[in-house]
């Protein structure tokens, strides 16, 4: 019988850490890379933050103004997308080496297949090699998880950071998941943290409690996905396939509206979400579009797309903005749903 081994990779605070070493006078001290804090005025957001600054409380998408208040002795610094990518285009092509089966994420995001080991010191092996062999060629720290599928690898890689790694063999997986608290597990967000601890249920071990039914009616279709998680189930493949990837968020209102504020203070709320979770995975983007459905159900969408990758607030505030504005110019009926995408890279 096949023995599944899958290796998670994920480069320790990557925008930090490359900023850290293009300026080596930055070592020890916080480090921010996002928005312009404009002292304490800025309205952006965090990109990442070096471990030096999380110990403010600065994290991703953290408002940069909060960012600034907690530390205005940091050192804020610019996203530079450009410098970032070429950085994370040679990291992938060092971990494509080591495995046929190889899947990029994100920019410091990767899994791979090493079931063809066959062997977990075998594994051990090979992924203090690459770890090695990452440093050597670019001066970055990474941190690796391996276990029998993607979720324990991805979960083992987030508890060894910063410069980890852990391995969680078969035998052990139900053990490392049991007394971990429920939002370390994938899919688990604040929102849904939230109702389960209003249950008395806050480690993942305790959220094997309840039944498929039971999830599937207060999560809907995501229920099974939690239901098969916290017993470490996870089917995925590693897939070299190149899959466009997207965010978006909607919003249908309650009551058709062409009230210009109520409209445009949702979209304010949607860009500032989805923007949220650009940050929180390391995103860029290329592709917006927004969605715009009117009463009776005519839908309508206008995209754009850049000449280069971005992960800047404003220029996905600016282009959201001015494609609404031209929907209810060029239509007078009321609106009634409004949604951002974004084709993520």
């Amino acid at each position: 019988m096949k023995k599944n081994i899958i290796l998670h990779l994920d480069m320790d605070y990557f925008f930090a850490q490359i900023e850290e070493r293009e300026n080596p006078q930055f070592k020890g001290k916080p480090v921010v890379v996002g928005a312009d804090p404009k002292e304490g005025r800025g309205r952006g957001v965090v990109s990442t933050a070096n471990y030096i600054a999380r110990r403010y409380g600065i994290h991703s998408a953290l408002p940069i103004s909060k960012a600034f208040e907690l530390c205005p002795e940091a050192i804020f610094l610019p996203v530079n997308m450009e410098l970032y990518q070429q950085v994370s285009e040679r990291i992938m092509e060092i971990i494509k080496k080591y495995s046929k089966a190889w899947e990029q994420v994100s920019l410091d995001e990767a899994y791979l297949d090493i079931s063809f080991l066959a062997s977990y010191k075998k594994a051990e092996k090979l992924a203090q090699k690459l770890k090695k062999e990452i440093f050597r060629k670019e001066k970055l720290t990474s941190t690796i998880g391996i276990g029998l599928n993607k979720l324990i690898a991805k979960m083992a890689c987030e508890k060894a950071k910063p410069n980890g790694f852990l391995i969680i063999r078969p035998s052990k997986s139900q053990n490392f998941l049991e007394l971990l608290d429920i939002q370390n597990l994938p899919g688990i967000g604040s929102k849904t943290a939230e109702k389960f601890r209003q249950m008395g249920i806050n480690t993942i071990g305790e959220l094997r409690k309840p039944s498929k039914t039971k999830l599937l009616d207060m999560l809907g279709k995501v229920g099974e996905t939690i239901y098969e998680r916290v017993r470490g189930i996870d089917e995925r493949i590693v897939s070299p396939e190149e899959i466009v990837k997207s965010t978006g968020k909607e919003h249908t209102f309650q009551k058709d509206t062409r009230n210009p504020k109520i409209i445009f203070a949702t979209l304010e709320k949607i860009i500032k979400s989805v923007y949220q979770d650009i940050m929180e995975n390391n995103f860029s983007f290329k592709t917006i579009t927004i969605v715009c459905r009117f009463t009776g159900f005519e839908t309508h969408t206008k995209s754009k797309t850049l000449k280069k990758p971005t992960n800047d607030f404003e220029v996905l505030k600016r282009t959201a903005k001015m494609f609404l504005l031209r929907f209810l110019v060029e239509n007078p009926k009321p609106v009634r749903l409004i949604g951002l995408r974004v084709k993520i890279c």
